[in-house]
């Protein structure tokens, strides 16, 4: 596998021909929506795989799978299209292998319950775990959500791929209810009336385990956090169910210095089954780009691997691009969320050149709307998920998760795919 750059004067035949494969493999291995109009600086995933095979008469995914000595769910990673055909034709290529030597991964996927079905499908080969998110902790120890969860359930288990239930803070807003938070950490009742709550939603909808995203743990209040995880543990652990953590290391740039919550993680992956590490490279929609991240802050992640065992910790690849308005106003400025697809189509229509910045790991570009407003669009692409990759694995992490999957991310899973192999469980 290798990334190509696309410079002034290529066309997606001249790159096809440089490399010497067909135009649609290559179209079709990248997701390329507008392949006349490609844009300079875009990357492009040159994957050439191990073994192909040719489609004949009568054939069908069980008896080439069983040919090659491979599972379906293989067939349908390294072919995501046919996720949502009913038939394979005579003639047309699959991809029965990829050289991916480099091991395995532990792929976990963030996902809202209202993921369109068709992307779902194409995305479960690929994952170990799916995390739903559909219920939010509301006061009292009580939960919202609703019933959109069950399809995406359902479907991931047909899949091999287990169905956590992602349990937030959030208001009804989406903002972070802090005093709900802080009566659920101070209430040994209010716990236990959430955890007796939570255990029989997860029964009822056939979860298999819980996800507590912490929002708002820091050195201070690590000890309630704690506390309140082990009560979850303990009665979640003896009926067969899974306790994972998500959190945001709190990153943050101190002069000339990036600094992160000093969290004790030796205590928590103690009591969990794996802690899932989720920092904003761009902050949010309300706050300014930073560029750096957990990929590129070796502090963080030599302080978390002398902390959490290897096979419990999962770093995230965000998949998001955000468009910012310039120049940053505190308190007013805020950025457009974009998927991938997105992303380009807004370089393509504003004839931007797009960059990638090594310190952050991050593709940009810059360019000024019909409104004489000037804008950056910081985003992830194929470099960025490649070197990410290669920087986990020579701390010896294994585990990854994506926030989110809500759309079909054709680079990463290729990138993903074409190195390395899916856990499943």
């Amino acid at each position: 596998m290798q990334i190509y750059v696309v410079q002034q004067g290529d066309t997606i035949d001249l790159i096809a021909n440089k490399f010497g494969m067909s135009i649609e493999r290559l179209i079709i291995d990248n997701g390329i929506k507008e392949p006349s109009s490609l844009v300079v600086g875009q990357s492009l995933v040159i994957a050439f795989p191990e073994i192909i095979y040719t489609v004949r008469e009568g054939d069908t995914l069980a008896g080439i799978a069983s040919q090659f000595n491979i599972t379906v769910m293989q067939l349908l990673r390294y072919n995501p299209y046919l996720a949502n055909r009913k038939y394979i034709y005579p003639g047309e290529t699959l991809v029965i292998s990829y050289d991916n030597r480099h091991g395995s991964l532990l792929s976990v996927g963030y996902t809202y319950s209202f993921i369109n079905d068709g992307v779902l499908r194409m995305t479960l080969p690929n994952l170990t775990q799916l995390l739903i998110l559909n219920y939010r902790i509301a006061d009292h120890g009580e939960f919202v959500g609703n019933d959109e969860d069950i399809s995406a359930i359902r479907l991931a288990k047909s899949f091999g791929t287990e169905a956590i239930l992602i349990a937030t803070g959030h208001s009804a807003s989406g903002e972070i209810n802090v005093e709900m938070v802080y009566e659920m950490l101070l209430s040994p009742q209010v716990q236990d009336k959430l955890i007796e709550n939570l255990l029989n939603i997860l029964k009822t909808k056939g979860y298999n385990g819980v996800d507590m995203t912490f929002q708002l743990i820091n050195t201070a209040n690590q000890k309630l956090y704690l506390n309140f995880l082990t009560r979850i543990s303990n009665r979640l652990h003896p009926e067969g169910y899974s306790v994972f953590l998500t959190v945001n290391p709190g990153l943050s740039f101190n002069g000339n210095e990036v600094t992160f919550e000093k969290i004790n993680y030796s205590s928590f992956s103690e009591v969990s089954d794996g802690i899932l590490f989720l920092a904003y490279d761009w902050g949010s929609i309300r706050k300014p780009p930073a560029q750096f991240s957990i990929f590129t802050t070796p502090s963080l992640l030599d302080y978390i691997t002398a902390q959490v065992p290897l096979n419990k910790i999962r770093i995230a690849i965000p998949t998001l691009g955000y468009d910012w308005p310039l120049p940053y106003v505190d308190g007013k400025s805020r950025a457009s969320v974009l998927n991938f697809d997105s992303v380009l189509s807004l370089a393509r229509q504003m004839n931007a050149v797009i960059h990638f910045d090594e310190a952050s790991l991050s593709a940009y570009f810059e360019y000024t709307d019909f409104g004489d407003v000037k804008h950056i669009v910081w985003f992830k692409d194929a470099r960025s998920i490649d070197s990410s990759l290669k920087i986990l694995k020579k701390y010896g992490i294994t585990g990854i998760g994506v926030w989110n999957i809500m759309y079909y991310f054709n680079q990463m899973w290729l990138v993903i795919n074409s190195q390395y192999q899916i856990e499943k469980v």
